[in-house]
């Protein structure tokens, strides 16, 4: 797959690979992650392809922030706001970004522990 070829969030979005949705609404989507690393494990993306969290903040600060905005509101929906979650970035490949359309991990559910 080329960075020309729709990225996989593409495809789902337009209904051509299942996913299972959280969220939907004109700018952002959020899914289940199919390999979950914790209890909850659900990535908010934008449906406006960004290669990366940098690009994105460079190109449109406001829909970063609207990714934080909607990872809350998830949050609370998914009982894990009170007793704490985390928001996450992989930035290019060293950090383990695979999809290369920026999407925000939020991850919850269990104590998580340190990153490193």
């Amino acid at each position: 797959m080329t960075e020309s070829d729709p990225s996989l969030f593409e495809r789902m979005i337009a209904g051509e690979i299942p996913a299972d949705f959280v969220h939907s609404d004109e700018r952002t989507i959020a899914i289940r992650d199919i390999s979950p690393q914790a209890p909850v494990h659900v990535l908010v993306v934008p449906r406006e392809r960004y290669r990366n969290a940098a690009e994105l903040a460079a190109a449109d600060p406001e829909l970063l922030a609207e990714l934080f905005r909607v990872a809350a509101r998830i949050a609370e929906s998914e009982g894990v706001a009170e007793s704490g979650y985390r928001l996450l970035f992989n930035t290019n490949a060293d950090a383990g970004q695979t999809i290369f359309h920026v999407h925000l991990h939020l991850l919850g559910g269990r104590e998580l522990g340190p990153l490193a």
